[in-house]
């Protein structure tokens, strides 16, 4: 969709389009990354144009299998509900500097990410599994640089610009397989992970894994 620039005098019009999205195998975090065309619909000659996108989740784009809808209450609440819980989730804002250019320019909007639990956005990721995409809406906003007649002026990106993109989960959960090999993070308060602590070294286990096996086992022998 092209989007009109705010200028009485002529000046560039944009649109932009994600076109995939992958991620970074070598970055020391999880790191989505957006590939986005940008269109200059005017024929202007953008010498710079300094961007930045605001990036949600749209949860309410789409619909969930019971089992889904199962994971998720944690989340959401109970589905009967989800009219008006399914509100849009902050990602994350992310900035780019293009080239200049005339006609489309490829940006690459990376992103990092966390795979902590405790985080609403990992927790919709994992809710959702394998199971389609995750819809999300880019907010633009930025500095373009431009030629104009009278030299290089200066003008903004409208606040109206945006773009929606369904991320196929599997990106998500390759991107957390690479990084965290099959492992999950936990945030426990202090008191509570000596108290586990103490527990295994009574038991001589070897291992955190070894000892949440332990615990669950216990509690499956109680009432």
């Amino acid at each position: 969709m092209t989007l009109p620039f705010p200028r009485a005098a002529p000046g560039p019009a944009f649109g932009f389009a994600v076109t995939h999205a992958d991620h970074d195998p070598q970055a020391a975090g999880p790191t989505l990354r957006l590939h986005t065309t940008i269109t200059e619909t005017t024929g202007t000659r953008v010498h710079a144009l300094a961007l930045r996108a605001q990036i949600r989740l749209e949860p309410a784009a789409r619909r969930y299998s019971p089992d889904q809808q199962e994971r998720l209450v944690e989340l959401f609440g109970d589905p009967s509900r989800w009219g008006r819980t399914l509100n849009p989730m902050q990602l994350a804002t992310v900035s780019t500097v293009t080239p200049s250019f005339s006609g489309e320019q490829e940006v690459v909007f990376e992103v990092p990410l966390t795979f902590d639990t405790d985080v609403a956005t990992t927790r919709y990721f994992r809710g959702v599994g394998d199971e389609g995409d995750a819809p999300m809406r880019l907010l633009f906003s930025g500095t373009v640089f431009y030629e104009a007649p009278s030299g290089v002026q200066i003008g903004l990106v409208p606040w109206h610009s945006e773009a929606t993109f369904r991320l196929p989960v599997a990106v998500w959960t390759d991107m957390m397989d690479a990084h965290q090999h099959g492992m999950a993070w936990l945030r426990l308060p202090e008191h509570t992970l000596a108290e586990l602590g103490a527990w295994r070294a009574a038991r001589a286990l070897p291992t955190w894994e070894q000892t949440f096996t332990a615990l669950l086992a216990a509690a499956g022998d109680g009432p």
